[in-house]
């Protein structure tokens, strides 16, 4: 049984909104593509919302686990979770708190998430026991740049975008955060998208929980 949902109003019907738009972009569907590629079998994603990875999944991909906190989200994946081709489970609402047994996914995915989540690092330690020896996590995640003068913009303007956004951090050093939660960096792409570099830096890639 799912844990009830502690989200206001606005973060929960209105901001899912947004998100649908701002990151629904034909630019954005590049870079999710490039995301998922790769995945197949039974795979978690955090941070779901309106269901915008589906149709850049594999083929090769069986079942789709969904967490997500709010609720609006789900109605606004109506139409691409019945036009998906494999099943979609709505699992729980916090990536920290996962209802499923150890080492029992191929791969997890996370795009556009891992800034909004309170306790990113558990989220992350969560998303390592559940997957298989040598499954993988592909994330697309905007954070920390590598230019200090962004730097001091981004320290500056995460407070305001924390309320405007549900949580959002433009600060979070997100190879460092997937590093520290133990898995394996396979492949890391940095680049930064079109407008400001506060929000449009970027990371893309692979990160693997040890085999052994």
């Amino acid at each position: 049984m799912e844990k009830e949902n502690p989200m206001g109003f606005y973060d929960d019907r209105v901001l899912p909104r947004i998100v649908d738009v701002a990151c629904g972009t034909k630019e954005m569907g590049r870079y999710r593509a490039r995301a998922t590629a790769g995945l197949e079998g039974v795979v978690l994603e955090i941070g779901f919302g309106s269901g915008l990875n589906l149709p850049h999944y594999p083929p090769e991909v069986t079942r789709v686990l969904a967490v997500d906190p709010a609720t609006e989200g789900r109605t606004l994946a109506a139409r691409r979770v019945a036009a998906f081709g494999a099943p979609v489970e709505f699992v729980g609402l916090d990536g920290a708190d996962l209802p499923l047994d150890d080492a029992s996914v191929d791969h997890a995915l996370s795009t556009m998430t891992l800034c909004t989540i309170p306790d990113v690092a558990g989220a992350l330690r969560e998303v390592r026991r559940v997957l298989r020896p040598g499954g993988s996590f592909h994330f697309l995640e905007h954070g920390r740049s590598e230019e200090a003068k962004v730097v001091v913009w981004q320290d500056r303007l995460t407070p305001l975008q924390k309320r405007l956004f549900g949580g959002c951090h433009l600060n979070r050093p997100i190879d460092v955060i997937v590093a520290d939660a133990g898995l394996e960096t396979r492949r890391l792409d940095r680049f930064t998208m079109k407008g400001p570099k506060t929000i449009g830096t970027m990371f893309e890639g692979v990160a693997a929980k040890p085999a052994a």
